[in-house]
């Protein structure tokens, strides 16, 4: 798949364009938005995603169209479990509701720029190094039985990675918030405030999660230009998924499930693929590996939505079912969360 310097240059100027005013909106009117607010905003996202995905179809033809919707849809529901970290880091900082807004849409362009580099680096290394298929299988099995056995009991604690809790160390702050502002000064002193902390935990966080992610998607498709595309139209409706994240949890009590079947069947997928153009020498003599099946972009769509829309009806299913039962079908994660953020 060619695509133009041009196409980048115009792909990525829009992208920044709806960026920024999303940026200058949240920006002069920081607010906690209204449901019906995040369905429209969202509505509107998917909706680019999915006339992005059929101009690839008609530009570049079927076959790279369903490896965009694949690797979207991947990106959408891995940063669903993601978004449930986001949930403990505003709970963990206290940050008022207000300026939730302001701090994950500054979140997400860190993980955009981020994700650029880990995409070429990616490539890169793919690139170069056909074998790294085998790394990336192996690490995506792993990550899948590792998300599967944690089932849905996981720890409501958040734990800041190690950076996070060197800058509280480090540098001189002060603990309450002066509305969005990263830094103050205060008898003669500059001071940062717990917005910057917080931005510096969802930046390393997302960062952590790439790791995740982006194997998942070089699963799918190895074209970068797809690979970014599906990443931005992924973190485009997070904030407002974000928002809408308590409601989903807690009918999705079978995430952790599908999610690991879905990143354990794209492991086993980029293993077959590192077999077929295998050159690793131990490994069959450093040939190629006629037997191993090639696994079509329809199979792998068809895959994802089969996983993820098995996932939700039995999910709802089990929370009607709990319902009938007088079982309290919130995940306490969540309440203890947004209760915090409340406070």
């Amino acid at each position: 798949m060619h695509v133009a310097p041009l196409t980048w240059a115009v792909t990525l100027s829009v992208a920044a364009a709806v960026l920024v005013v999303d940026v200058a909106v949240v920006g002069r009117r920081p607010h906690v938005p209204t449901v019906a607010e995040c369905v429209r905003y969202l509505a509107l996202y998917v909706g680019l995603a999915i006339l992005f995905g059929l101009g690839v179809w008609v530009w570049a033809g079927g076959e790279y169209a369903g490896q965009f919707y694949a690797g979207w849809l991947t990106e959408y529901s891995l940063s669903v479990d993601n978004l449930f970290v986001f949930l403990l880091i505003m709970s963990r900082f206290a940050v008022p509701r207000i300026y939730q807004q302001t701090a994950l849409l500054v979140g997400i362009v860190l993980a955009l720029v981020l994700r650029g580099v880990f995409i070429l680096a990616g490539t890169a290394v793919i690139n170069a190094f056909s074998w790294m298929f085998y790394v990336f299988g192996a690490f995506l099995i792993w990550t899948a039985w590792k998300v599967g056995s944690e089932g849905d009991t996981g720890d409501d604690e958040y734990t800041p990675p190690r950076v996070v809790s060197w800058v509280q160390r480090v540098v001189p702050s002060t603990p309450e918030y002066h509305g969005v502002r990263l830094t103050i000064r205060e008898n003669g002193r500059r001071l940062v405030t717990p917005m910057l902390i917080v931005l510096v935990a969802l930046g390393v966080t997302d960062l952590l999660f790439a790791f995740d992610s982006i194997p998942a998607i070089f699963g799918l498709t190895t074209e970068p230009y797809l690979v970014l595309m599906a990443n931005v139209f992924a973190l485009m409706g997070l904030r407002q998924l974000y928002f809408l994240l308590g409601d989903l949890l807690r009918r999705m009590v079978y995430l952790n499930i599908g999610l690991a079947v879905l990143l354990g069947f794209i492991g086993v997928k980029l293993v077959l693929e590192a077999l077929r153009e295998n050159e690793v020498p131990f490994i069959n003599g450093g040939e190629p590996i006629a037997w191993a099946p090639d696994v079509p972009v329809w199979v792998s769509l068809l895959a994802i939505v089969a996983i993820l829309g098995v996932t939700a009806v039995a999910s709802a299913l089990k929370v009607r079912r709990d319902a009938r039962a007088g079982v309290p079908a919130q995940d306490p994660r969540v309440v203890a969360a947004g209760d915090d953020a409340d406070a």
